[in-house]
């Protein structure tokens, strides 16, 4: 597949996530996508820094997107930082001021405002970085090999 067709099959969400995780990674931290830190939620990006650090991003590709997201609270204690990512269209001004804001777009993205943090216990934070690196582990082996089933 091109890059192109690649490309056009992503949806605006999925790009920005991409842009997101390729500005992560010029902080040194390494990011997954969708991500389940817990039944019923499913972050877009979850950032792990050289520390230890745990950022969540959500993508959010219109006023609409937004406004029908109402689990986002529910990520905050999954995190040490809790990020929204949108593009340079989307109306900033209906996005909590506590929160961090990352203006992004499919090849890149630029942190605006770091949101407060709040340091996940030691228990909590040990749980997500084995269930970040069980997911890396997963879709590394799943595009490896993609005809192999795998139960989560």
């Amino acid at each position: 597949m091109t890059s192109d067709l690649i490309e056009s099959s992503l949806m605006p969400g999925q790009l920005l996530a991409r842009g997101v995780s390729r500005h992560l990674r010029s902080h040194d931290f390494v990011s997954v996508e969708e991500l389940v830190p817990s039944q019923g939620l499913r972050v877009d990006v979850m950032g792990l820094g050289p520390k230890g650090e745990i950022w969540i991003v959500e993508c959010k590709s219109s006023r609409v997107d937004f406004q029908s997201d109402r689990k986002w609270q529910g990520y905050l204690e999954w995190c040490d930082r809790f990020f929204w990512a949108v593009d340079s269209d989307f109306p900033t001004e209906l996005l909590p001021d506590d929160t961090g804001l990352i203006l992004a777009d499919a090849y890149d993205a630029e942190i605006i405002r770091v949101g407060p943090e709040t340091r996940l216990a030691p228990a909590r934070r040990r749980v997500m970085v084995q269930k970040f690196a069980r997911h890396a582990a997963i879709r590394a082996q799943t595009a490896r090999d993609p005809g192999f089933v795998h139960i989560y």
